[in-house]
């Protein structure tokens, strides 16, 4: 029961620790503490009821082996500039190399060489024009799209590699607490979420990577054992489903449009995230039976929308610092107008200040890709702050996307990313406590696959040279 790395969550971070430490052939000792089941096993049941059953005692869709990204829409960004804060702690040069070393194993492990948003010069060029007379930035961002059923045989393929190579993996496991004396970690509380039986793994480095499912937990860590942490940002926000038709251009010539925009009168942060062509809209459920939105897209099996999430940025400080518990109670406001499903709204019932009932949205040209969304009001929970940042977006965005803005375009609430809580870090991301690490997006310095798989990389790497300097 004693390791020599012991990793909490087996998200694409954690996964690229251990799988780095195997593929330079070290000798340490580790250990994959996994709260869900293994890929092979993990199956959402929405795929035969049409609807959410809330599976418990955790959702298949956010929790098990590759985390979320198993059933996401599988997106690499391979840029620097998309993916959250990690080029501000170890440089820009520094990412951008180690996005382009972790892309090569994805493509050894069977992502599709193709890239997405690249070339079109003139196309692009067209786009970007019109982003600026919007009031918009376009964020130029190759992308490699996986598509959610390849992403999951990737990171199958991943999984047999590193049970091959020795890792101990252990799957439907909860870890209650982290063991620390005197300002070094000793190791982990764990329950197995079978027989409820406590086991105590020792190990000289502990590396939590539990992303976004796991941020709340990791922020009790961080208060229970003075762990230094900051509050950072929350993003609130919808996912906006429209017709292929409407996106057709911009899917064609970038697939993902990334764009940012500090919309009056508020001048926050307002960006597109996660675009889905042909995609599907889904959801998300975690431990506190919060249901939230998110969208997948797949490499095979089309729909005739296009989804893409619009996230408002908000920052607080004194005497509330909690982004993370006020995201949570702006999810809560939408899951009860929605009695604990996806809540819908059409964009022109917000402009005539109605909701939108359930027999409206049978007679758009617009089909919902998610069956058991609920027609209502989103905009009698989500704040009206956010509300207004969203509202003025759209209206941008219709300038580069005509018909974005069109009264039939649909609007799925909540969807709310809890990474807010930053852990402060080293450059060799440790923590006040010696021996403890966090990575990808719990940590706060990561969003989404690529940039959290990197910072497991860059783990991998530094454990190996730490070992080479003994």
């Amino acid at each position: 029961m004693v390791y020599d790395v012991i990793i909490v969550g087996a998200g694409p971070a954690g996964i690229f620790t251990a799988l780095e430490l195997v593929r330079n052939n070290s000798e340490k000792k580790i250990l994959l503490v996994e709260k869900g089941r293994s890929i092979d096993k993990r199956y959402c049941p929405k795929e035969k009821t049409k609807k959410c059953v809330s599976c418990k005692p955790y959702c298949h869709i956010t929790t098990g082996f590759s985390g979320a990204g198993a059933f996401s829409d599988g997106k690499l960004s391979l840029s620097y500039e998309v993916g959250g804060d990690l080029p501000e702690l170890i440089g820009n040069e520094f990412v951008q190399e180690y996005i382009d070393y972790t892309d090569k194993i994805y493509i050894e492990y069977g992502a599709d060489t193709k890239i997405e948003g690249i070339g079109n010069n003139e196309e692009i060029k067209e786009i970007r024009r019109k982003s600026i007379e919007a009031g918009l930035k376009l964020v130029d961002c190759p992308i490699r799209h996986l598509g959610t059923e390849k992403a999951q045989e990737i990171y199958y393929s991943i999984q047999k590699t590193l049970i091959e190579k020795g890792v101990d993996v252990i799957f439907e496991h909860g870890v209650k607490d982290i063991i620390i004396e005197d300002g070094v970690i000793k190791g982990i509380d764990v329950e197995d979420l079978r027989s409820s039986e406590k086991k105590v793994f020792e190990g000289e480095k502990v590396i939590v990577s539990t992303g976004r499912k796991g941020a709340d937990w990791l922020k009790s860590m961080c208060i229970k054992h003075d762990i230094d942490h900051q509050a950072s940002t929350v993003d609130i926000g919808v996912r906006v489903e429209v017709r292929n038709e409407v996106m057709e251009r911009v899917n064609n010539v970038l697939y993902e449009s990334k764009l940012i925009g500090y919309p009056e009168p508020f001048r926050n942060k307002v960006r597109t995230f996660c675009q889905n062509p042909g995609g599907f809209v889904s959801q998300e459920n975690y431990d506190n039976d919060l249901a939230v939105v998110n969208g997948h897209s797949y490499k095979e099996k089309k729909s005739n929308n296009t989804n893409l999430a619009i996230l408002s940025s908000h920052n607080f400080s004194e005497p509330f610092n909690r982004p993370i518990e006020y995201g949570k109670k702006v999810a809560e406001l939408v899951n009860m107008l929605g009695d604990g499903k996806i809540l819908a709204q059409r964009y022109g019932d917000i402009l005539d200040g109605k909701r939108t009932w359930q027999h409206e949205l049978t007679q758009s040209n617009l089909k919902p890709t998610l069956p058991d969304v609920v027609a209502g009001d989103i905009t009698s929970a989500i704040p009206y702050r956010t509300m207004l940042n969203i509202l003025n977006f759209i209206k941008a965005m219709n300038t580069v996307v005509p018909g974005f803005a069109s009264r039939e375009t649909l609007l799925y609430g909540p969807e709310i990313k809890f990474y807010s809580n930053k852990i402060k870090i080293t450059e060799n991301f440790e923590t006040n406590i010696k021996g403890l690490h966090c990575l990808g997006d719990s940590s706060g310095w990561t969003r989404g696959l690529m940039m959290a798989s990197v910072m497991g990389v860059l783990m991998g790497r530094k454990i190996i040279e730490e070992s080479e300097n003994r």
